[in-house]
C-alpha cells in the first residue's frame, strides 16, 4: 500500500525532517556523529571523531511538547547507568532540539554519585539540580532521570540525592520525593502512546518491530509508516495490553516496501472517540531503507 501522506498532519515534522537531513550533511557542522550498526545520530556532547565510539545503545530521556520521550546516545558499556545519565546532563544536541526535544535539567548540574543496589538507583546531583523553574520544571527533570535510569533491567526505582544528602522535597515548589522514584509516579508527563523503539535517525528496514507502552481508549491506535518520498508504505491499527485508564506495553512488527529509501518517519496517534480526529500523535524520524 501506498498513497501520499498528505492525509496526516506532518508538516511541521517534515519541516524538522529538512533540517535533521541538513544537519547530518553540513560540512561545516562542528558536532560529530555517533553511529552504531542501527542508529546515526549527532551526539556531540559525548563523542568526538578523534575518540573511539562507545559499544552500546541506551535511552535518554528529554521532553518533547512537554511529555518525556527517549533519543538514543552511544556509550560505554562498561556502566550504563552512569554513562547514561552523563549523557542525560549533557542535554540534547542540535539536531534533536530542531525536533523539539528539551532538557529541564539546569546547565552545570553534575553527577556526583550513583549507585545500583535491590533494584533502587540512587543518583547524587549537584545543588545546581533545584535551582531555577517552578512545578512543571521540577517535575520534568525528576521524570527525565527516573525514566532514563529505569531502562534497565536491575533499577526499578530512583531516590534522589543532592549534595551527598538525601533529600525529601526539591527546589521550592517543594516537590515531595520522600519515597523511591518510579515511573508510575510520572506517567502524566509521558505520552498516551510513547515509543521506545525504534528510537529517532535509527536507520531501519522492513520488518519493523515496533515497542513502547500506551494508555489509549480501548488500548488501540494508529500506526503509520512513511519512505523516502513522503509516501505511506504502511498504515493499519495496533493494540497494546492496557488502555482506558491503565497503560500496557506493545510490541508489533509490521512489514512495507520502500519504493524510495531516505528520510521518513514511524507515525503513530489515537483516533478521537468524539470525531475521529488525530490526537495523541507522536512522529519519530527515521532512515529507512
Amino acid at each position: 500500500m501506498q498513497r501520499r501522506s498528505a492525509t496526516v498532519r506532518v508538516l511541521s515534522f517534515l519541516g524538522a525532517l529538512a533540517l535533521f537531513v541538513g544537519a547530518c550533511g553540513d560540512d561545516d557542522d562542528t558536532s560529530s556523529s555517533t553511529t552504531s550498526s542501527t542508529i546515526t545520530s549527532t551526539n556531540e556532547a559525548t563523542t568526538s571523531s578523534s575518540e573511539p565510539a562507545g559499544d552500546e545503545v541506551v535511552k535518554i530521556y528529554f521532553l518533547r511538547d512537554e511529555l518525556v520521550g527517549p533519543v538514543a546516545r552511544t556509550v560505554d558499556a562498561s556502566d550504563l547507568p552512569t554513562a547514561a545519565m552523563e549523557a542525560l546532563l549533557d542535554g540534547p544536541t542540535a539536531t534533536e532540539e530542531q525536533l523539539g526535544f528539551v532538557s529541564n535539567i539546569p546547565d552545570g548540574t553534575e553527577l556526583l554519585g550513583l549507585t545500583v543496589d535491590g533494584g533502587t538507583a540512587t543518583v547524587d546531583l549537584s545543588g545546581d539540580f533545584e535551582s531555577g523553574g517552578g512545578s512543571l520544571s521540577m517535575m520534568a527533570r525528576v521524570t527525565e532521570v527516573v525514566y532514563t535510569l529505569t531502562q534497565f533491567d536491575d533499577v526499578d526505582d530512583v531516590v534522589f540525592e543532592l549534595d551527598g544528602e538525601a533529600i525529601e522535597f526539591l527546589g521550592g515548589e517543594g516537590l515531595i520525593l520522600d519515597e523511591p522514584q518510579t515511573r508510575a509516579d510520572w506517567d502524566e508527563l509521558a505520552p498516551a502512546i510513547l515509543v521506545e523503539s525504534p528510537l529517532p535517525f535509527e536507520e531501519v528496514t522492513s520488518p519493523l518491530q515496533i515497542t513502547g507502552t500506551s494508555n489509549t481508549f480501548e488500548a488501540t491506535f494508529q500506526v503509520i509508516v512513511t519512505d523516502g518520498d513522503g509516501l505511506i508504505v504502511y498504515e493499519d491499527f495496533a493494540t497494546s495490553t492496557g488502555g482506558n485508564g491503565v497503560r500496557g506495553p506493545f510490541d508489533v512488527t509490521v512489514s512495507f516496501d520502500v519504493p524510495t529509501a531516505g528520510v521518513g518517519a514511524l507515525i503513530v496517534f489515537e483516533l478521537s472517540a468524539e470525531d475521529g480526529s488525530q490526537i495523541n500523535l507522536v512522529e519519530v524520524p527515521l532512515t529507512i531503507s
